[in-house]
Order: C-alpha cells, then structure tokens, then sequence
C-alpha cells in the first residue's frame, strides 16, 4: 500500500516514470497521449531539454534563497518578462508556487487595497456560481462548485454568487448573445446594489471557465461590461486565468481577446507548463501604490515565493513559447481540433455541445440531445471516461456536476502546445472509442 495520501484513497495509480513530447509513459512501457495537458499544465509537453537545461543551470548556481533575505536574478527577470507582456497597466508580480495560492493572494491584495486607500469598509467579495478558483479556504470561498465546498461551508468566507457565462444551458432560446450578455451584467450590477456599492471590494472570475464548466466562453463584451460596472462602483476586477492564460485560448493573456484589462490577474499551469511548481499575481499599479504608500507591505508570505529554480523554468516555457511561436500554433492547431471534434462529435447522440478556444476545449455530455437532459449522476459517467480513456491510452480530464453542482458530465481536453495534426487525430479517435465504450455499459 502506498504511504502517499492521494487523491483517491481507493483507487491504485500506475507509476510515471518518463515523458516524451506529448506522452506519458509507465513502468510498464505504456505510453499515455497527454490529451489535457494533466490539467492545462503541460503545454511544452514532458521532455522539453532547453527548460530541464534552464533549471539545471540555476540548481547548479543558486537553488533557493528566503525571499525576506534576497532577490534573485531568475525571479527579476521573470517579472520584468510578464509584465512586457502583459496587458498595459499590470505592472508588478507576486510569485507563489500554484494557481490556489496566487488566487488567495490576489483576494487579500484586492482587500488590502480596500484597506489601504481608506475603504475599509468594502468587505463583500463576489464570484460566480460553477467556477472553480483553488482549495485554499479563500479561494474555496470565492470557488462556485458545489461538490468542492461541501463540508466545509462552515470555514468558509461569504462570497456572493452570481451566475457563469454557460451559453449553453442558461442563454435563452430567443435571447442574442448580445442580450445574453447584458443579462449577466445587469444581474452582477443588481448584486452590487443589493450588497451595497460601498461595501464590495473585488469581482473574481474565470475569464475561460477552467474544470467545472469545461470551457465555456463568455458572450462578445460580457467582460467589457463587467469592467464598466466595476469602474463605475470603485470594484477591482479580478481575472483568474490559472488555467485559461499564458497562451491555452490562442493569445498568451485571455483576457487580450475581451478587450479588458484586470485590477489582478491569476496565472499558474502553463507558466511553468509543469517543470517546476510556479504561480503569479500581478497586480496594476494604483493597488501597489496604494499598499506601498499606507502600510508599505504586502500583508501575505509563503517560504517558496520567488524560488530560483522556478522561476529559472517559467522564464526558459515563456522564451520557448515566443521563439517557437507557439502561440501562432495553438491558433493553429486549435482551429484544427475545433474541426476534427465537430466532425466526429457534433452528430454524437450523447454529446450535446462542443465549446472553447484555442487547444482548450469541453465537450458537454447528454442522455438526449434533444431535450439536454444529463445523465444520471449516480452512474458517475465523467469517472468511467477517466478510466476507458486510459484504457485507450489517453490521458483527459472529464467532469461532473456541470449543469446544476450535481448533474452534468463533460470533458476537458487541452493537449500540449507542441501536438501535431496527427496526435489531434490520435486523441479524437482514442475518446470517441473511450465513449463509446461507456455509454454502451450503460
């Protein structure tokens, strides 16, 4: 039995022992085609030389030194490099070790900013439902799906709710994506009103949903909406893009195809692409002006912010993606993928939608087209997926509870940066026999 407490206390996991491009590969020889990246990590793939050769080199230099004693090369270099590149007026970075953390220190930099600029009354953060924002108890707070905060809504802060952008089950059938938009928008601004302007101190969203919705898209000037709201009532806007950012949709920023810029940005998985753990916050200049101006510290640590080593691969991943110009073919091989699903799937009794950008893409999963009506949840059909797909020598990343917190399967798949028209290929036959499989069981 294994010492580790994984995941699963009652399921046995194979052992990765190599990694070539896009594949996994077992103890066994088995070779598994990363079709979602693990979770929208791997966008280099498993065996990128140049990033392994970028960590060995500081690991020779320097491995780690305490943030409260010293900078470091790696780390300035990696800040100067992401806000080059960010979207104007994100100007500082706040380094942490995975997605969870960088959303919890962008909710306490958003309130401290509350704080700092004499606002201390602003104390209400709002989310949306069917998000998924980390397991830290803040993050947990400002996440959206159900099965995650169940038992532990005691802990939890109160955030308020409103809903996603989930076109599919929740735009109506006589409503524009225009008008679709503006609904959300007028239902976030009502919760403002009813929460009091003066007391709400930050927005938080997923600017693609990541896991739980399985990337969904928000509506054309949803967020350009959102932001005016934001404005208008002295919000900071808040964008994790964990999952979502650093080139998955076809851009580096998502945010750059809504046309908006955030207060705060998230960003983790492919900053790193899974070399090193690795995570940021950046934050616009007036919330660093206003903490450096009042209290002059950042009221929030952890002891690996900054490590040299990961911060020596993020900044090898991100000079990878430009040089190669990879971003070009994640449109690319995006616009392909798109294809292929529909051509397999859009026919699929039992898939009801087919949604993403880029190489991030959900396929929704129905018991009738017609009507959209999920299946049961107690066949757990996201979990027989999981296992036929591995089966199959696919590695994806479906999911329950999309429609309603407890109902609703889809899957994720978000393969590597690097993956070539032939793998797409691979990886569409390998799920459509993966699915077939299951709904033929059951």
């Amino acid at each position: 039995m294994s010492r580790i407490i994984h995941r699963s206390l009652t399921h046995t996991y194979p052992r990765a022992v190599a990694g070539d491009g896009p594949y996994l590969i077992d103890s066994t020889g088995r070779r598994y085609i990363d079709a979602s990246s693990g979770a929208a990590v791997s966008c280099l793939g498993h065996s990128d030389r140049e990033v392994i050769a970028a960590i060995k080199a500081q690991l020779d230099a320097l491995p780690y030194a305490h943030s409260s004693f010293f900078t470091t090369a790696p780390a300035e270099a990696l800040a100067e490099d992401l806000v080059a590149h960010a979207p104007q007026g994100l100007e500082h970075v706040y380094f942490c070790c995975g997605g969870s953390e960088a959303v919890e220190a962008a909710i306490k930099f958003a309130r401290q900013y509350a704080v700092e600029s004499g606002q201390a009354g602003r104390d209400i953060l709002i989310a949306r439902r069917q998000s998924y924002h980390g397991s830290t108890l803040g993050a947990l707070s400002a996440g959206g799906r159900e099965s995650n905060r169940r038992g532990f809504e005691p802990l939890l802060a109160p955030v308020l709710h409103v809903s996603p952008c989930y076109d599919y089950r929740e735009r109506g059938n006589d409503e524009t994506e225009e008008g679709y938009a503006r609904r959300l928008a007028a239902e976030f601004e009502a919760a403002v009103e009813h929460a009091g302007p003066q007391r709400v101190f930050a927005f938080i969203a997923e600017t693609v949903s990541g896991a739980t919705l399985g990337a969904t898209t928000p509506p054309p000037d949803y967020f350009r909406l959102i932001r005016d709201i934001c404005d208008r009532h002295g919000i900071l806007l808040i964008l994790d893009e964990v999952m979502c950012g650093m080139g998955r949709t076809g851009t580096l920023w998502a945010c750059e195809q809504e046309g908006v810029v955030p207060d705060i940005a998230c960003i983790a998985k492919g900053l790193g692409a899974g070399y090193q753990p690795v995570g940021a916050t950046l934050c616009s200049g007036r919330v660093i002006d206003a903490v450096r101006s009042g209290s002059g510290a950042f009221a929030h640590s952890h002891t690996y912010i900054g490590h040299a080593a990961a911060c020596a691969g993020a900044l090898a991943v991100q000079q990878a993606i430009r040089d190669r110009d990879l971003l070009a073919q994640v449109r690319a091989r995006g616009a392909y993928f798109n294809q292929a699903l529909r051509q397999r799937f859009a026919a699929h009794p039992h898939v009801g939608n087919i949604r993403g950008r880029g190489l991030f893409w959900g396929v929704e999963l129905v018991a009738d087209r017609a009507t959209r009506e999920p299946f049961d949840p107690a066949l757990k059909l996201h979990a027989k997926l999981k296992a036929a797909a591995m089966a199959e020598g696919m590695l994806c990343y479906p999911m329950g509870g999309a429609a309603d917190g407890r109902c609703g399967d889809h899957v994720l798949l978000a393969p590597p940066f690097i993956v070539s028209e032939a793998q797409i290929d691979e990886i569409v036959d390998r799920l459509e026999r993966a699915l077939d499989a299951v709904i033929s069981s059951n």
